[in-house]
Parts: structure tokens; sequence; C-alpha cells
């Protein structure tokens, strides 16, 4: 436990060191901020509260950014350690390999929560400010779901980017992987399933399969978790039945989350621990 603190630690001191974590952090809270007040027009429309509005504007930011921010972030964690020849050096000491990914993606876990906190936070704090933070109970408890669920979702995108780290040789191979994964799992995943939608007419996709989909993807489960688990985020977002058709409740879908956390992370050791160095 020793070596994984101490690994996690260094991991985080180089990568609050590094300029472009901290311009990142600070676009996450800038974007944050803009979407928190200039977001608030459909309250009057829905009668929903502008904590909602925020809630639903700045789940759809986090589906986009953070995921991006993740796998930059972990995408040279080995391989980059590797091509630096330092990580030689750092086998040589008294740790094992296992410890060596896990150590790193604590500390990465870590930046990822500061960056959702100082972001997150400082709309919270604005929105107290101007007098629009004072929503009902089941606002805060979303709010507090929604920074708890986005560092999930961002620990998700850290371990998907730490397997390519583990199996290429370059960091540029894995770069336009990771580069890559976020077109998948963000971008073109999501096109794909419309597509084979309107193909289907409802024919022969039927609500279960599309459920299944939905849950097989992190940023989905991200989605459907957070713009549908509250009634005044679900009328902003316009998913307030999602929830109730998908047939997944509020604890499969953080399972189905962690369950991308945990799959590419374990798959990483063994890959890693194999490694030619």
């Amino acid at each position: 436990m020793k070596a994984l603190l101490i690994l996690a630690a260094k991991e985080l001191r180089d990568g609050l060191r590094n300029r472009w974590v901290a311009a990142a952090i600070l676009l996450l809270a800038t974007l944050a901020l803009s979407l928190a007040f200039l977001g608030s027009a459909p309250v009057g429309t829905v009668k929903a509260g502008a904590l909602s509005v925020t809630i639903a504007s700045l789940s759809s930011l986090t589906v986009y950014l953070l995921p991006l921010i993740a796998l930059l972030l972990a995408y040279d964690a080995l391989v980059g350690e590797a091509e630096r020849g330092t990580l030689l050096l750092l086998l040589a000491y008294p740790v094992a390999r296992w410890q060596v990914v896990l150590g790193k993606f604590l500390g990465h876990v870590a930046i990822l929560g500061l960056a959702i906190l100082l972001g997150y936070g400082a709309v919270l704090l604005a929105l107290a400010a101007t007098g629009s933070g004072t929503g009902a109970a089941e606002e805060w408890r979303a709010f507090g779901a929604m920074m708890a669920s986005s560092l999930l979702l961002g620990a998700a995108f850290l371990a998907l980017g730490y397997l390519p780290s583990a199996l290429v040789r370059e960091r540029a191979t894995a770069a336009g992987v990771a580069i890559g994964l976020w077109l998948v799992f963000v971008v073109l995943y999501d096109l794909t399933l419309l597509g084979l939608l309107i193909a289907d007419e409802g024919q022969r996709i039927g609500q279960g399969l599309i459920s299944a989909l939905l849950v097989a993807n992190p940023t989905d489960a991200y989605r459907v978790f957070n713009l549908a688990g509250s009634e005044g985020v679900g009328q902003v977002s316009g998913m307030a039945g999602l929830a109730s058709m998908s047939g997944f409740g509020p604890v499969t879908l953080l399972l189905a989350m962690l369950a991308w956390v945990a799959l590419p992370l374990t798959a990483t050791v063994l890959v890693f621990r194999r490694k030619e160095i």
C-alpha cells in the first residue's frame, strides 16, 4: 500500500507541474461556468430549477471533454516511461509491475478528481453567489451524483488509455489509439446506433437490445444515469422516461461504468506483467 501511495503522489505532482494539465483544468472550469450561466434560459419553460439545468448542461460537457482529458493523461503512462528510459529505473526498485500500473492510475484519478472538484465546485460557488443555487434537496443530490459519476467516467477512460500504453512501443502509436478510442466511444458509437435504429424502423431491434447497447458504452451509461436519474434533470434534458424504459436502475448503470474501469485495468496489469522492457 505504501508503494502505491508513493507512486500515486509522484504521478500527481508530475501532473500538476504539466502545463497542459493545468490548461485542461482551467478549460473545464471555464466551460462549466459558461454553461451554468448561459444555459439557464429553459428554466421558465419547463419550470425546472436552475441547478437541474446546470446538471443537464454539465453532463453533456463531461461526456465529450472528460474522456478526452483522461485519455491524454493515460496514453503515455507506461510507453512514455519506457521511451524515456525511466521505466527500467523504476522497476529496479522493490516495486511490482502491478503496483506501477495501479499507482500511476490512482495518481491520474486524483488529478481528474481535482479537476472536477475545482471546475464544478466553481459552478456551485458561482450559483450560490448569484442566488441561483437554492435548489431542492433532490437537485443537490443529483449534482453530487453527477460529480461522483463524472470521476467514475474519467477513471473508465483512464483504464482504457492504459491498455494501449502497455501494448504498444511508441508514444505516437499510443496517442493515435487514444484518439481513436475517444472517437469510437464518444462520437461514432452513438451515430452507428442511431443509424441502425433508423434503418431497422423498429422491426428487429427491440427495447431490450437498445438498453443493453446503451449500457455497453460507458458514456451512454453516464448519460442515462445523470440525464434521466432525477425528475428535474429529465425534464430539462428530454430524457425523463428513458431510465424507466431502459429497465436499468442507477446501481446497474454505476456497476456498468465500474466494469469499464476494472476490466481494462486488469487487462493492462496482465499485459504489462508479461511485457519485455
